[in-house]
């Protein structure tokens, strides 16, 4: 080829790809995917637990009789396994343990797993049943979920009860109690019109914000993914008003159209995983 058909190849070519690369963005699929955002290289505790599209697992465990009888040093040497585990997987998943031993029957402890990826979920808790503790230890509960915008006290569907949302800042002490409580609604809500649920929704989050001082909530939405709708997820250092809250929860025509509401309602406390492990090998 001479010099001159050799250039004019070079750019037949470069336009070729550049009419490709402008199609391709034109694909609505593409500019889509263009538009979503990049997952950050490292887990950030104080984003993870804002975003939504975040995925919560929350499995509970209870050890097994022959617990007891595994050698004292490896049970001590447990809390050091998990803590490399937890450090093999940080830039993947957020790993909270919560101690339930001495509060409640079916549980002596349990996991939050929130991930971007459900997948890396999945992968830390299958490795967690290769570890000491693992292996000593039962399924009793599993919970998925996802974290999802304001589906109704948003700024556009109702302003005020949103502000009152948005400026209310939890003040008490660190807390130290977490509950977890599973929700499931029946048919009948969910055939109701969204003009409807958002009444309901609006009388049922009024008497909650005088609580927001000294009770942290959080959401994750399950339709689909579990047996229920939501987990419904709290910290607080005032189990007084947190029960309070229960309580004026439970007197609102929404409580109504509940299949489920607990069943179980897991109470732990809160501590570092490797805290957790130790108080269990006690």
């Amino acid at each position: 080829m001479t010099n001159m058909s050799i250039r004019s190849f070079k750019l037949s070519l470069a336009a070729t790809a550049i009419g490709a690369a402008i199609a391709m963005a034109s694909s609505p699929v593409v500019a889509q995917q263009a538009m979503q955002p990049m997952q950050p290289m490292k887990i950030e505790r104080g984003t993870i637990l804002t975003q939504p599209g975040v995925f919560g697992v929350f499995t509970m465990f209870k050890l097994r009789p022959d617990w007891s009888k595994v050698p004292a040093m490896e049970r001590k040497s447990a809390a050091e396994e998990v803590k490399k585990l937890i450090e093999k997987h940080k830039d993947n998943v957020l790993v909270d343990l919560y101690l339930t031993r001495g509060l409640e029957t079916n549980s002596d402890f349990f996991f939050r797993i929130n991930a971007y990826d459900l997948a890396k979920a999945q992968t830390f808790m299958r490795e967690f049943r290769s570890t000491t503790v693992g292996k000593n230890a039962d399924v009793f509960e599993t919970l998925v979920g996802v974290t999802k915008p304001l589906n109704y006290i948003s700024k556009d569907k109702s302003p005020e009860l949103n502000a009152g949302l948005s400026s209310a800042t939890y003040s008490g002490p660190a807390p130290r109690y977490v509950i977890v409580i599973p929700v499931k609604k029946n048919a009948e809500w969910w055939n109701m019109s969204p003009e409807e649920r958002l009444k309901e929704m609006e009388v049922h989050t009024t008497p909650t914000l005088a609580y927001l001082v000294n009770v942290k909530r959080k959401l994750y939405h399950s339709t689909g993914l579990d047996d229920t709708d939501f987990i419904t997820y709290f910290e607080t250092d005032d189990l007084t008003a947190f029960n309070n809250l229960a309580l004026s929860l439970a007197q609102v025509k929404e409580n109504k159209f509940h299949v489920r509401w607990g069943s179980p309602t897991t109470l732990g406390t809160i501590h570092s995983p490797e805290d957790v492990i130790k108080a269990l090998a006690e």
